[in-house]
Parts: structure tokens; C-alpha cells; sequence
């Protein structure tokens, strides 16, 4: 998963010398299925994993369609994720009907993988900053529409401010305002706070990502963003991407890192 700079703009762990008391959870997600056979290697380290319903962004197929199964049965929580569409495929269209259609097709793929009543569905927002009028409409009808159906809504977005006008703000914070219901999954690579490329062996406080209600902070990516990761930039490989801890190199085992309050933050166990 990339974030696209807008036109608008895990094993359990006890953290407690920290300074907070929850136990957090690692996971892992990329747009790339990683394989059947790393499935063990990777649920040593990580307690869940993104899984998408459509195409992931820049991709033309789904690679990780009907793996759900096979997937869940190596041990793993899951991210439940639907690739929503970019800014220039809104303009000048019907951007609420799409909203609709493209949410009766999360639910129908949900269903159809298997995910239970219940699970939460995070429309991935790559674009970054305040939502222009055609994306509001299009996301508020997605989430109206899976709102209205067995399925829970998730939102996943940047949680870097950029100016918008007079003032910033990120994507986390307008939908925040617009969409209360939505559970949130922020993204946010900027070291401090983020710890880079690594996995806290006392695990990672989610209130450190700016937003305390968030479900699930993702706070590294592949590539690295070198402006905003100078300061943990040995925590990376030297090509620049993030690789799954005891692994070797390849492109099959680098991740974006997340860390969740949960070990199945969209309950799709």
C-alpha cells in the first residue's frame, strides 16, 4: 500500500516498561500475495495481515483472492481492505452512485471469501489530504451502503497534515470529522514517532500515531519516504524497503508494519 500525494491535498506483546499498560499486536500488509510456504515464517513475528477484496493500487489482478482460508488457518487476524478509487476517476461522474456500486461489490467479495457478520471492511483512501467534494461523496456513500449491510466500515488514510487553505489537516482528521462511525487506520511513517522498520520488543502505543481512537497505526512502508524517515533510516534495508524481521530479502518479504490493540483488528477470524 502507497500513499499518493493528493490533489487534495504481530505477536502479542505487554508493554509495560513503556509507560502504557495495553497489550498490542504486529501485523504486516502489501499489495503482493507474499506465498503459501512464507505464511509460517511471517505469523512468527506477525499476529495478522492486510488481505484485500479487489485489486490492490497498481495492480491489474488480486492475488490474494481465496486465500482467506488458507490465510486464517496459518493463524492470522486479518485487515480487511477495499482499494477505493483516486480523485481523476470522480470528476465530472455520478462520484455517490459509485460509492454505492463500488461498496455492494466489498460486501459481495467479503462474503464471498468468507468473512463473518461483523467484520470490518477498510476502504483504502490512497490520497492525502482534505477530501475534495466529489471524494466525500463518494466515500460517505460507501460507507453508507456497507454501513447498511452485515459488514462493519474502516477507513484507512493518512495521518499526515498538509496544508489545506489557511490552515492543515490530514485525511485522518477530516474523515474523522465527516465519518465518526468509520474505525480508523492511520497511516503515519514519520520518525519520531514511528520507530521505522522495526518491532518493538515492548510493544508500540497507538496514542503516538495522533490519534487514540485509531484501531490501527501503520507506521512504516515500502519503499521508505527518505524526508520523513531520516532519523530511522538504518532501520530499513540499504534498497530502501522494509523486510519482514529473519527473512530473506526479496520481493516477496517486504511489508508495510502495523501495529492494532487487536490480533484480528477487522474480526474477520
Amino acid at each position: 500500500m502507497k500513499w499518493v500525494k493528493g490533489v487534495a491535498g504481530c505477536v502479542l506483546l505487554i508493554a509495560a516498561a513503556s509507560g502504557f499498560s495495553q497489550r498490542t499486536y504486529f501485523g504486516f500488509d502489501k499489495n503482493g500475495y507474499p506465498g503459501d510456504d512464507l505464511l509460517s515464517a511471517l505469523r512468527r513475528t506477525f499476529a495478522y495481515t492486510g488481505y484485500w477484496l479487489n485489486n490492490p493500487p497498481g495492480m491489474s489482478n488480486n492475488p490474494w483472492a481465496g486465500k482467506r482460508e488458507v490465510v486464517r488457518a496459518a493463524g492470522f487476524g486479518f485487515l480487511v481492505l477495499f482499494n477505493g478509487r483516486l480523485d481523476a476517476q470522480l470528476k465530472d461522474r455520478d462520484a455517490a452512485g459509485l460509492g454505492s456500486e463500488d461498496a455492494s461489490s466489498a460486501v459481495a467479495t467479503a462474503k464471498q471469501e468468507g468473512f463473518p457478520a461483523g467484520a470490518v471492511i477498510f476502504f483504502d483512501q490512497e490520497e492525502g489530504g482534505s477530501l475534495l467534494p466529489e471524494q466525500a461523496d463518494y466515500i460517505g456513500a460507501w460507507i453508507a451502503a456497507v454501513g447498511r449491510s452485515e459488514y462493519k466500515v474502516g477507513i484507512y488514510c493518512s495521518g499526515i497534515a498538509v496544508p489545506s487553505g489557511s490552515k492543515t489537516m490530514s485525511t485522518a482528521q477530516d474523515i474523522e470529522g465527516r465519518f465518526p462511525e468509520a474505525k480508523l487506520w492511520v497511516w503515519d511513517d514519520r520518525c519520531p514517532p514511528a520507530p521505522g522498520c522495526a518491532v518493538p520488543a515492548k510493544g508500540l502505543d497507538l496514542a503516538k500515531s495522533g490519534f487514540g481512537r485509531a484501531m490501527v497505526w501503520q507506521y512504516a512502508q515500502s519503499p521508505l519516504r527518505p524526508e520523513d524517515t531520516a532519523a530511522c533510516q538504518q532501520t530499513y534495508a540499504a534498497d530502501g524497503q522494509c523486510y519482514a524481521p529473519g527473512l530473506p530479502h526479496s520481493p516477496p518479504t517486504y511489508i508495510d508494519m502495523n501495529v492494532s490493540r487487536s490480533p484480528d483488528p477487522s474480526h474477520g477470524r
